[in-house]
């Protein structure tokens, strides 16, 4: 039995930092994201009753960091003025450079989101879009969607399907989807309810998603990409 670790790239959706009138979060998606972190550090599963055991080294892409003062897009703007497939490599910022090997090294992708005007946020597109399908493609993703309320991001969640599969990185079948999450998770990350039944997708969504990460992974190294 052989240690796999999959090198996971999560993708944060929402760009918000601003509490609403009638309060909340600023962003309700870091307490998404510190209880995601928390499971994989935690995680080690084996593929199959007698498999090889997966764990996750994560990278996490932010659109408040990547568009932010020297963020890796910053030059080009949320609004996609310079997609790096219309530069020249050459002429691309470092900090871009350094995004890119990132993405197109990673075997698998966690999309983390909420839902803007029931469709994909913005900075999410932005930030996926700003790279070509070569950088994402012949991997797997996981797509993990949340609300304030409780239809817990579903229709971004079919959205983001469709962008996923056109980027290559094929989406699992199995989605995660949490609603009202401030009652299910502190502003920690950690569950108010370890064995509420939402929290059990996400282990159930990471299963998929290592099978096919490892499978793709193997295929890759034998042959190369399409």
């Amino acid at each position: 039995m052989t240690a796999i670790t999959l090198k996971t790239v999560i993708f944060l959706g929402s760009a918000r930092n601003v509490v609403p009138p009638w309060g909340g979060d600023a962003r309700l998606g870091d307490r998404v994201l510190k209880w995601i972190k928390s499971h994989l550090s935690t995680r080690s599963e084996p593929l199959g009753e007698e498999g090889d055991t997966v764990s996750h080294q994560i990278r996490i892409i932010d659109p408040i960091d990547a568009f932010g003062p020297n963020g890796a897009l910053a030059h080009s703007g949320g609004e996609l003025k310079s997609p790096t497939f219309f530069m020249d490599p050459n002429s691309l910022p470092e900090s871009t450079k350094k995004l890119q090997e990132v993405i197109k090294g990673a075997d698998c992708y966690l999309v983390v989101s909420p839902e803007y005007n029931h469709s994909i946020p913005p900075a999410l597109s932005s930030v996926m879009g700003h790279f070509g399908g070569s950088n994402y493609k012949c991997k797997p993703s996981g797509i993990i969607t949340y609300s304030p309320g409780p239809f817990a991001g579903m229709r971004a969640a079919m959205a983001i399907q469709v962008m996923c599969h056109e980027l290559g990185c094929l989406p699992v079948s199995k989605l995660c989807g949490l609603p009202a999450v401030s009652e299910l998770l502190e502003l920690d990350g950690s569950p108010k309810d370890a064995d509420h039944r939402m929290l059990k997708q996400l282990p159930e969504l990471l299963t998929q998603l290592e099978w096919m990460a490892v499978a793709m992974k193997n295929q890759r190294e034998k042959t190369g990409t399409f």
